[in-house]
């Protein structure tokens, strides 16, 4: 529920919700799904008196009209002389509000006005956690934590097999790794050279100034490169390579190259042209 601070209760700590007032201008913050008022500090209320409320922005509109709430604001807010009482702010209530107040004077129409800024304060949803499964030693990891809902934007802690991660590595135990960066801000948890101890079940919590939010566990498993491994492939290759190279050798020194070249020689003989019994008679009779 918002509460309001008068002028002379400038020096009081500010907590999630409440009342500041600057000369005319007031800010209220009020967290999301509690109720707040939207005071109009002006002269009391009188018969003659007309009062109308506005929300400003790229675009005017009423909230207050003509004796009756406007809008969505029928369902959810009162009338409290001239303040508003919203019972379920939302995080689209945000804005800057403006009370006219318009009363005959012997001067005429008198017209007063009063603004008021309306912040929602809103808890972190569930963050988006980013982990890789595997990783290798050695090698740069990052994780990466993220919420869009928050409001004032959250900061991040990462948590590994359900303890908090230091933001500075080189204070914690001798035994863990104390190559990892966190920034809170950001979210990102990135170990410069990442090992087996490493190893672990991982979760991001982001929390601001009206609640906290973690995301589920994610285990990421840092395995050791194997060389012998690659050593062995390597091996297995060159292998299989100079097999396929003596095959060669050994097929060119039997003479199957020179064999199939024989073979395609003779087929090209066998298929010359032969002279047929016409051509022949032919070209005796022409030497006769």
């Amino acid at each position: 529920m918002g509460k309001e601070i008068g002028v002379g209760d400038m020096d009081v700590d500010h907590k999630a919700y409440g009342l500041s007032a600057l000369k005319d201008h007031q800010v209220v913050t009020a967290i999301e799904y509690q109720e707040v008022i939207l005071a109009c500090k002006t002269p009391k209320k009188t018969i003659s008196s007309r009062l109308e409320w506005k929300k400003l922005g790229r675009s005017v509109s009423f909230v207050y009209y003509q004796q009756a709430l406007q809008g969505d604001f029928k369902d959810r807010a009162e009338m409290i002389d001239f303040s508003i009482r919203i019972k379920n702010v939302t995080r689209s209530d945000a804005g800057k509000y403006r009370c006219e107040v318009s009363a005959p004077s012997e001067q005429g129409q008198n017209l007063e006005e009063d603004t008021v800024t309306l912040e929602v304060l809103v808890a972190p949803a569930v963050p988006s956690c980013e982990v890789p499964t595997s990783a290798l030693s050695g090698t740069v990891v990052e994780l990466r934590c993220q919420d869009k809902e928050g409001i004032p934007a959250p900061e991040y802690t990462w948590f590994k097999d359900g303890n908090r991660l230091l933001g500075n590595p080189k204070l914690g135990s001798q035994s863990s790794n104390s190559s990892y960066t966190m920034n809170t801000k950001s979210g990102t948890l990135q170990f410069n050279t990442v090992s087996k101890l490493d190893s672990g079940e991982y979760f991001c919590e982001a929390q601001n100034s009206v609640g906290y939010s973690r995301c589920p566990g994610k285990r990421m498993q840092v395995d050791d490169l194997n060389i012998s491994g690659i050593i062995a492939a390597v091996v297995v290759v060159a292998l299989v390579i100079s097999v396929c190279g003596l095959g060669v050798c050994y097929a060119q020194r039997k003479g199957y190259f020179s064999k199939e070249t024989s073979f395609q020689k003779g087929s090209s003989s066998s298929k010359a042209p032969t002279m047929s019994e016409n051509d022949f008679k032919h070209t005796k009779s022409f030497i006769i």
